[in-house]
């Protein structure tokens, strides 16, 4: 008898706990999706731009939150569609379709460049790599590092947080980073 009641009391525990883990996957698939920037990529891509300035490197945020939609059309380009390859991530696979990325290019008095070797404030340093810097400071991560595709003007912030847990609708907590 004592065998058969803890059995019943280990099968109710065993399934509230797999009703629990349901439960909680279902609130996970029914969270929206983001629809801009996270606000600590927001407010550290401000940082940024003004920290540049502040070394004399004029820098311009190109890209931030994209939609699906919009990540697949990226990705069409170099493949269904004339240019070259700038993305190997479709729509749900990369971090700016969840606020948590951004692009950047260099400023100058004519133009915007992706020259990673251009010296603007004379210092003897790249300011494509001045700028790295100070986004690495920030709590960013440089697409430039990536083992794969190098994504030289990408920075991200993952909050410790994978594509896939992205996808299955885990989002990182609002307010600051702790670093």
């Amino acid at each position: 008898m004592k065998k058969l009641i803890l059995f019943v009391l280990i099968a109710g525990i065993g399934g509230w706990l797999i009703y629990k883990e349901l439960e909680h996957r279902e609130e996970l698939r029914s969270r929206p999706l983001p629809q801009g920037l996270h606000p600590t990529v927001k407010e550290k891509s401000d940082e940024l731009v003004q920290m540049a300035s502040e070394q004399d490197i004029q820098i311009i945020i190109t890209d931030g939150f994209r939609s699906f939609e919009e990540q697949d059309d990226i990705y069409a380009q170099g493949r269904t569609r004339e240019g070259n390859i700038v993305s190997y991530a479709q729509g749900g696979e990369s971090y700016h379709n969840y606020g948590l990325a951004i692009d950047f290019a260099l400023q100058t008095e004519d133009d915007v460049i992706w020259d990673l070797e251009y010296d603007g404030n004379g210092n003897g340093e790249s300011d494509w790599m001045e700028v790295v810097d100070i986004a690495k400071e920030l709590g960013f991560t440089w697409g430039g590092d990536f083992r794969g595709f190098k994504d030289y003007p990408h920075f991200e912030m993952r909050f410790g947080l994978s594509i896939r847990e992205l996808k299955r609708g885990e989002r990182p907590k609002e307010g600051p980073v702790v670093y």
